[in-house]
């Protein structure tokens, strides 16, 4: 598999030249270090991480795809595991552990709380995007408040889209990557099935986790 190189640039500035190749090292220790690479670059990030991203820390020979197979292999005992969303790779815990991580952290990090009504908007928006808050305002028969609006926006879960053809050219909203790697998916076409029918809810509800 070929795989867009960087051009090494002179080490003129005192700085050594990045190896990506490692020409140096036996097949097999390599192959470790490629491996350790992708596993450093994916623990560093806190968003997914592309594979022309991947890429740029190993040879021109490697096959990410399968260096992302051997890491997977090599956690499946662990609790941890490499997820494919939002068109990268991202480590997370996995789903068996969550009780014991909202056990040891007073109940787990509230700032992905979303209430009910927070939620449905969200739907709404994944399932209707672009669309503005005229757009939202048919489907839920009332104005949808600009808070909710910023609050979803500050979760970076939406943000703007494109100009509505509406009069005025109001903002639309639309999801973020943010979005799809919170909700594991891949991309929106991975947005399942459902009967959007959205009932007067009450923006106090009880918080439910994401």
């Amino acid at each position: 598999m070929t795989v867009e190189t960087r051009s090494r640039k002179p080490a003129d500035d005192g700085g050594a030249v990045f190896d990506r190749e490692l020409d140096d090292l036996p097949q097999e220790l390599r192959w470790r270090e490629w491996m350790g690479r992708i596993e450093a670059v994916l623990f560093a990030s806190v968003a997914p991480v592309g594979r022309e991203d991947l890429a740029r820390v190993v040879g021109q020979g490697a096959s990410v795809e399968m260096l992302i197979d051997d890491i997977q292999a090599e956690l499946a005992s662990r609790p941890y595991e490499l997820a494919q969303v939002a068109g990268g790779w991202m480590f997370r815990t996995r789903t068996q552990f969550a009780d014991a991580i909202k056990a040891a952290a007073d109940l787990g990090d509230q700032s992905l709380a979303i209430t009910e009504m927070e939620m449905g908007v969200l739907c709404a928006i994944a399932y209707h995007q672009p669309i503005d808050r005229a757009g939202l305002k048919d489907i839920f028969g009332k104005e949808v408040s600009r808070d909710l609006l910023a609050r979803l926006r500050y979760k970076d879960l939406i943000t703007s889209g494109p100009r509505s053809p509406r009069p005025g050219a109001p903002h639309t909203f639309v999801t973020t990557e943010t979005f799809l790697a919170t909700f594991d998916l891949q991309t929106l076409r991975d947005l399942p099935d459902l009967d959007l029918t959205v009932g007067e809810a009450d923006e106090e509800t009880q918080t439910v986790q994401v």
